[in-house]
């Protein structure tokens, strides 16, 4: 991610480790930018943070069985306040004038955390587009999966994976300097004047952390609805609803930031200074803009979970996810009933070609043995 100010910087070509002297395009602490960044990080910080405690605080204390989708949402919601612990460091950074006065290491290690929460954030969320794809597509393998110690495992996995795939931000994060008698530091992007280094550093974040995963999304959420249509039964329920309003909000949040990102290449490799520099300008709001996703989602479970507030006031998020673990097991129980009638259908077209081909007639005690069968596999469990 990038910061929420841009400098234009006059850099020399080998540069010392930790700082070079920059020279600003204006001093202007309170301008047109800084004062959007300073609206939109107040209101992450604000609605975000207490917002996301307060999902924590229910699933921990409130809900007694958690679904795997109540379990990724937990993971979802400590990513996301964790990375809105950082908005204070960035509100004193747009509003002191001071620049970055936190020191290098502090400068790399959040916006690092930032990275890794867009990582972990798309791969919880394709974990979640999975586990809906296996409950109706595969409900039997769908159950023998779903257990705690492979669950656990599969989410350390992800983190894991997140916080390797963001190892390149604090490598192209830089404190750099200017006003050199009074000395004032910003935290910039800063790829060591290399065109192969920025390139592979804006397209490897959207290929891993949009593209990719967002394909995989499609694809189960596809599946599901061509399965959902096709089979006998179709219920909508509050899992499948709350996992699609989570998977629309970081698409829209984040897909400003990757489009940038893929016109700031294009114009790199086309030699477009006209391009590189709109793209250039427009990086410090649309990740201002992307900030936002860590805040979204408190607010949709507030909206999903509405029906929930008069009957259990401060633990309707506990009943909305309560509602996503019985609506897997009726999905299951679904499954089952679909395929128990195919196997209704395909005994009874068996038994009726044979009786034809003997050309016997059916006798009033073959046709209540026949009832019997069907009672039977209709209710199996």
């Amino acid at each position: 991610m990038a910061t929420l100010v841009t400098l234009k910087t006059a850099v020399s070509s080998r540069p010392p480790p930790n700082s070079t002297v920059l020279t600003p395009v204006s001093t202007q602490p309170f301008s047109l930018s800084h004062q959007i960044g300073i609206a939109i990080l107040v209101l992450a910080f604000v609605f975000g943070f207490p917002g996301n405690l307060f999902v924590v605080w229910s699933i921990l204390c409130k809900v007694k069985r958690r679904s795997v989708t109540c379990l990724l949402i937990f993971n979802l919601a400590v990513a996301d306040a964790l990375v809105l612990l950082s908005a204070p460091l960035f509100l004193r950074y747009l509003a002191g004038g001071r620049g970055w006065e936190f020191g290098s290491a502090l400068c790399k290690t959040v916006h690092y955390l930032c990275c890794v929460n867009m990582y972990a954030s798309i791969y919880l969320i394709s974990l979640m587009s999975l586990d809906r794809w296996l409950a109706v597509n595969k409900p039997f393998l769908s159950q023998r999966m779903r257990t705690k110690n492979r669950l656990l495992l599969i989410m350390l996995g992800i983190w894991v994976m997140a916080f390797l795939m963001a190892l390149p931000m604090p490598f192209y994060r830089s404190l750099l300097q200017f006003r050199p008698r009074v000395p004032i530091y910003v935290c910039v992007l800063f790829h060591w004047k290399s065109l192969g280094h920025e390139i592979f550093h804006y397209l490897s974040e959207t290929l891993l952390g949009f593209l990719l995963p967002f394909t995989f999304i499609l694809v189960c959420y596809i599946s599901v609805i061509c399965r959902l249509r096709s089979a006998m039964f179709q219920r909508k329920g509050r899992g499948s609803i709350l996992i699609l309003l989570i998977i629309g909000a970081f698409t829209v949040f984040w897909l400003p930031y990757h489009l940038i990102n893929i016109l700031q290449v294009i114009g790199m490799i086309q030699g477009s200074t006209s391009l590189v520099k709109a793209a250039k300008d427009a990086r410090p709001n649309v990740t201002a803009f992307a900030f936002l996703s860590s805040s979204i989602n408190p607010v949709l479970y507030v909206f999903a979970g509405s029906s929930h507030i008069r009957q259990a006031g401060l633990g309707f998020m506990a009943k909305l996810f309560e509602a996503t673990n019985s609506e897997s097991t009726r999905s299951t129980r679904s499954s089952r009933g679909s395929n128990a009638e195919i196997l209704v259908f395909n005994k009874l077209s068996v038994k009726f070609s044979r009786k034809g081909d003997d050309a016997r007639a059916e006798t009033p005690g073959e046709e209540v043995h026949c009832v019997d069968e069907i009672k039977t596999l209709t209710t199996m469990p």
